[in-house]
């Protein structure tokens, strides 16, 4: 079965960085909805389009294919008595974006008496990342995957609505 739109595409991936370091890798197959769901990299989908079973590929991405360039103005300073009193580098925070309703995933990079100093970006921002990968299944989507736009697991699929 080739990799078409409404399939569910099983795949093992490497994603490193232009110098080859592994960021992330799969121990066991992860499962995307193909047909432009927004389950995988747009450019990895269109290097699997129509392919089969075994194939194996590696794209090269520029930041904007991914997680975008380094903003530096997600890089914000916040009191020190807006966290708990165990606030530490390298925990994570939601905070909303400025003038938007959105939520951003924020990292704590520094700690002081009286401020703390968070990171709005995604910790692959700004990088040209190599996302190589091998198909390991394909398979037809269900009618209930394509109406919710992403793979249901095994075992069923909770919702949290």
């Amino acid at each position: 079965m080739r990799v078409l739109k409404d399939t569910v595409v099983s795949l093992n991936y490497e994603l490193s960085d232009a110098s080859g370091k592994i960021l992330e890798k799969t121990d066991t197959p992860i499962s995307y909805l193909h047909g432009g769901y927004g389950g995988i990299f747009p450019l990895v989908e269109e290097a699997l389009h129509e392919k089969e079973v075994g194939h194996s590929c590696t794209v090269s991405m520029e930041p904007e294919d991914t997680f975008g360039e380094y903003d530096a103005e997600l890089i914000r300073v916040e009191p020190r008595n807006s966290f708990p009193d165990n606030v530490s580098i390298g925990m994570h925070f939601e905070g909303g974006a400025e003038d938007s309703d959105d939520f951003i995933l924020y990292k704590v990079t520094d700690v002081t008496e009286d401020s703390v100093i968070v990171d709005g970006n995604h910790p692959f921002a700004g990088m040209r990342l190599n996302f190589a990968c091998t198909v390991t299944d394909v398979r037809p989507a269900t009618e209930e995957e394509i109406a919710h736009e992403h793979v249901h697991g095994a075992h069923g699929h909770g919702h949290e609505h």
